[in-house]
Formats: structure tokens, sequence, C-alpha cells
């Protein structure tokens, strides 16, 4: 069995964090995750109320197993409500990332509740030590949703590694067994596991956003701001989203400034119509490893659990005197 710093203070069974996406995230998800021995993922998004962090938290612990809740700064400027749910919720740990850090980390420090947070660069990783931090994640550009681009994953892991005193998890375009094992051999406590996840059973995805995702070969997917753009919901200009493609993302990629009403009436309308051309299905680069859909997390985190073989192989290549 392998141990870390993520295993040793959640009491999980495999090194994985199930990342706190908002929309696939739900309470389900969370308990789902934790049940199967990884830290649970209850993803906060930028419209969710206290109320709604309150419901699904009840639902996420009602195991009673360790997960997080993740919540994005930049949101939370706007209404801090969610944050006080999260708290009194007492999860295992809660997430703040995108923005601005330094007062919420301080607020969930003081309640005794560990704090991780998401980065993009190196900078940013010491940034969010500085604030508090208990771990951070370094998520490369590979990742799915949003985040940074700015980096890749595996330059990114080992500067921040360098870096910061602080664990941390690798996140972005980890899917397997293997790639678990390579992050854990460079030296992170685990992985920050997204869309792999988001494509099991007890993922609050409906089925044909899944089925989307069958298709997605490598390269696939891209990130930019199109959506974002066409959505108007907040997100700070830094901050973009890696999504499968679609004629909506190809067509105004580049040219996100020139989007009209009309282009956010059809954005807006796509999700209804459940028009694919249109609507965003984010994701990573990862999905073009996936060749399962809607298993149940618990048989995925099973094969996860596979990178203490490879991890084992590795030490094998290694010379005795």
């Amino acid at each position: 069995m392998i141990s870390t710093w993520l295993t040793d203070t959640f009491g999980l069974r495999v090194p994985v964090a199930a990342a706190t996406m908002a929309g696939p995230a739900d309470g389900t998800f969370a308990a789902a995750g934790a049940a199967a021995g990884i830290l649970g993922g209850l993803g906060v998004g930028p419209a969710s109320t206290g109320d709604w962090v309150r419901d699904q938290a009840a639902i996420a612990r009602h195991d009673g197993g360790p997960y997080c809740i993740g919540l994005m700064a930049w949101a939370l400027d706007r209404d801090d409500a969610p944050l006080a749910a999260a708290i009194a919720a007492r999860p295992a740990a809660i997430g703040i990332s995108f923005g601005e850090i330094g007062p919420y980390v301080a607020r969930v420090r003081d309640a005794g509740i560990p704090v991780i947070s998401q980065v993009g660069t190196t900078a940013q990783a010491l940034a969010a030590e500085a604030a508090g931090a208990d771990a951070v994640v370094a998520r490369g550009g590979e990742g799915g949703g949003h985040g940074y681009d700015r980096v890749a994953t595996l330059p990114l892991l080992q500067s921040v590694l360098t870096a910061v005193k602080v664990p941390v998890l690798a996140g972005g375009g980890i899917a397997t067994a293997r790639g678990l094992a390579a992050v854990l051999a460079a030296g992170a406590v685990g992985a920050w596991i997204g869309t792999a996840l988001a494509t099991c059973r007890e993922s609050a995805w409906p089925d044909d956003v899944v089925a989307r995702l069958g298709s997605v070969g490598e390269g696939g997917t891209r990130y930019g701001h199109v959506f974002d753009r066409a959505s108007q919901a907040g997100w700070p200009a830094e901050i973009g989203g890696r999504a499968v493609r679609n004629e909506f993302l190809e067509a105004w990629y580049g040219r996100e400034s020139e989007l009209g009403e009309a282009e956010r009436v059809a954005f807006r309308e796509s999700f209804a119509t459940r028009d694919f051309s249109t609507m965003p299905v984010y994701a990573g680069q990862g999905a073009a490893l996936l060749d399962e859909q809607r298993r149940p997390i618990a048989e995925l985190v099973t094969e996860l659990a596979g990178a203490e073989e490879h991890l084992a192989r590795v030490a094998g290549l290694l010379g005795h005197s």
C-alpha cells in the first residue's frame, strides 16, 4: 500500500484526490469518492449559493468519509456565503484557488481545516504557501475545465516540488495507474484527478455529456476563453478553460471580442437543446485515455491502485551494489 502525506493525513487507500469540479462533482460524487478510498471532491460553481453548499455537503458526509469542498476566490469576492457554509460543514479539507486566496485561507485555517490550493505556475505555488495553504496542486495546462495554461504538468510539478516546502499534488492529464505512478515517482504526494472520475457512474454529468467524451482523441480538447466570454459568468481574464473542441469553440477562438448578443443567446440555448456543436463539455487531455464510461468510481480507484505495481517495477530498475 502506498503511503504519502495525502493518504496519511486523510486516511486514504489510494493517493488520489478527486478534483473539485463545479458540475460533475456534487455531494453524491464526493461521497462515492470517499467511500472508494480517495479524497472525495465537491465543486462549488460561481453561481452556487450557501444553501446549495449545505445541502450537498450533507450528502457528501453521509457515510463520514473524507472529502474536500473546492471554492474559487474570485467568486467569493462577490459572495462569501459558500465559504461560510463550507466551513460549517467541517469537511476533511477546503480548496481555495483562482484569485487572491489569502483572506479566505486564513478563515479556513482559523477553523482548523486544512487548505489545498490549485496553482498553475511556480510563483502561484510560492504565493499559496505564503498565504498559509497546507498543500498545493501543481495543475498543468493539460487539465480539463478552468485553470491556467502557462506550463504543462510535468515541468510545473518539477519546478513546484523544488520551490515549496508544503506537500504537492499533481493535476492535469492524469487518468491511469501509470500516470499516478509517474507523479508519485517524481515526488508528488498524490494526483488530483478530474476528467476520468467525471465520467464515472456517480458523477452529476448527464449521460449525453459523458458520451460526448467517447469520441475525444489526442488533440480533441482546446484551452481558451470562448465559452467564458459567451457565458459572461465573470471568470477573470487570465483564467481560461480546456474543453472538447466543437464548432462554436473553433469558430470564435481568437475572436472572442467579436462575440455578439446573437451568439450569446445561441450559447445559452444550447444547454436546453443539447446542441453539442455549441454547448461546452469541459475535459482534459486525459480524456483520450479513457476507454470505459459510467463505471463505478470504486472500480476506477481499484485500477488506479495499480500504481503500486508500476512503482515496484521502477524500484526494480535500481542497481544494487
